[in-house]
């Protein structure tokens, strides 16, 4: 190991043993009697320090962890490199080939996993698509994310989909807390640490309102900034607007906007018109999931000239005009920071723990279809939680209970 590799690795254990200390339901869930035993688990997730203590965690139960990355540049290459000390097979580094970070998920399915872990569902896709040998020895999947959960539905109603999956993203004490408090937290972290620019007084405009949108837009407020929501759900509109946002059709919003976040999970939120009348300085972040809601290609097309004005920023000079892209339009908060704050993460995780463990003794039983998070595990983490932090609630009585069951 050369000088380079051994800082790298003496820096992601330092990451490690930090989320370590305060990951208080993985902890719990590693002295609980449970095991994965005998089993392969494939891991395609933003490898940094509290998804390597995921990982650790279940080699602790006992499973065979194979892991990678799910987005090209969210991959820590300290917690990479640290990673493998555990006995953990690792095939990930930060890079901006795409055609590097796909070989590194084909590496993954070489494994042939009992189960997967997935964050966006590449990983899956790919098993159903070009790796359908894989097929024959999955068991199941666990995803993470909105945009993954959208993507396996669709290869369930298409009829491709081979294996059961458990709708992580669907879990209560996932969307309520990682998508609203985790996203909100870690993109104006990222957006702050990488910009050095003050959020108050400017005008933010928040693409899409569900948890993540909510979140962002929470923080947001509280930090002083003026804030907009655009919306194509007039539900979620209408919660903007009684939250005490300002509501309108982006094209009319984003010209005023000093600071543009996009959480839609769709592409292409803002069109070459709408890019053209952005404000001088305007910058752009997106905290939905992949790199196609900022369009990267248009802003690249128009632009009569592209530079690295600082880490992690990009400007782009169009029309006379400064537009400025943190993260190559990739997730902010992973692409350029530490993602959520570890407590949300150990949420998050145990949920993903569980379903794994679920997957493992329920998989023969299930269909091969979409599943929302099984609601006694999501009641479960959340009394682990309580019980981390030492903090008890009221049970109804019988009487209440008679009362409730009563017509």
């Amino acid at each position: 190991m050369n000088q380079m590799e051994k800082n790298l690795q003496k820096s992601g254990h330092q990451k490690i043993d930090w989320v370590s200390k305060h990951m208080k339901l993985l902890n719990l869930i590693q002295e609980m009697d449970y095991s994965l035993s005998g089993l392969k688990i494939g891991m395609s997730i933003h490898l940094e320090a509290k998804t390597a203590y995921l990982a650790i965690t279940l080699k602790k139960l006992g499973a065979e962890v194979f892991v990678t990355g799910c987005n090209p540049l969210s991959t820590q290459d300290d917690v990479a490199q640290a990673l493998k000390d555990f006995g953990i097979t690792v095939h990930a580094k930060r890079t901006e080939d795409e055609n590097e970070y796909f070989g590194f998920l084909h590496r993954i399915l070489d494994y042939k996993p009992d189960l997967i872990l997935d964050d966006g569902a590449d990983l899956t896709v790919l098993a159903h698509t070009q790796r359908q040998e894989v097929l024959e020895n999955l068991k199941g999947v666990s995803e993470e994310t909105t945009t993954g959960v959208r993507r396996l539905k669709n290869l369930q109603v298409q009829g491709i989909l081979k294996v059961p999956v458990i709708a992580v993203n669907n879990a209560k004490m996932k969307f309520m807390f990682d998508n609203r408090y985790g996203t909100g937290q870690s993109t104006w972290d990222s957006i702050m640490r990488n910009t050095n620019l003050l959020i108050a007084g400017k005008n933010v405009l928040v693409a899409g309102y569900g948890w993540c949108g909510r979140g962002i837009a929470m923080r947001a407020h509280g930090l002083g900034a003026k804030v907009m929501v655009s919306e194509v759900d007039p539900i979620k509109a209408v919660e903007a607007l009684m939250d005490g946002f300002e509501v309108g059709k982006i094209e009319e919003l984003a010209p005023r906007a000093d600071i543009i976040v996009t959480a839609t999970g769709v592409r292409d939120v803002l069109n070459e018109e709408i890019i053209r009348k952005l404000k001088n300085g305007v910058v752009l972040a997106n905290a939905g999931h992949f790199n196609v809601e900022i369009p990267i290609e248009k802003l690249e097309k128009l632009a009569t000239r592209k530079y690295e004005i600082r880490q992690n920023v990009n400007c782009y000079e169009i029309d006379g005009k400064d537009i400025f892209v943190i993260g190559q339009g990739r997730l902010v908060n992973l692409a350029a920071a530490d993602g959520h704050p570890v407590e949300i993460m150990d949420i998050s995780f145990a949920l993903q723990a569980f379903s794994l463990i679920y997957l493992s003794q329920k998989y023969k039983q299930l269909k091969n279809e979409v599943y929302d998070y099984p609601e006694e595990l999501d009641k479960q983490v959340a009394k682990l939680k309580l019980r981390a932090l030492g903090i008890q609630i009221d049970e109804l009585s019988d009487e209440q209970r008679k009362y409730l069951e009563s017509f």
